[in-house]
């Protein structure tokens, strides 16, 4: 993959985490706080606990940092994987959000 086809990818999966705030914020009482600084997205939760996700653009990775952990994921065949085979992105961000925030989060692609 090309870095710029990384960088599409990796553009399209924050956009994906951030949309996704925003609907659980208007659809619940998430309040979940999400902010981006350039590849970086902090979400930030009620009990002031935080998620950190960001590019590793060198190794074309997505980064996710929980209370639970660090998890790299590349892209493989359209999904973002662990590298460690901890399973796909959207569901450990899903289960670290819930295990976070105290409440049932899901995250989509």
């Amino acid at each position: 993959m090309t870095d710029m086809e990384y960088l599409d990818q990796a553009e399209t999966l924050l956009k994906a985490v951030e949309a996704n705030c925003d609907r659980m914020n208007d659809e619940s009482d998430a309040d979940i706080d999400n902010q981006r600084v350039g590849s970086m997205v902090t979400l930030s939760f009620a009990n002031r606990s935080q998620i950190i996700i960001n590019l590793q653009k060198p190794l074309q990775e997505v980064w996710l940092a929980a209370k639970s952990g660090g998890y790299h994921y590349k892209l493989v065949e359209g999904r973002w994987m662990d590298t460690k085979g901890q399973g796909e992105f959207f569901a450990q961000l899903s289960q670290q959000a819930t295990a976070q925030s105290g409440m049932a989060l899901q995250f989509a692609a």
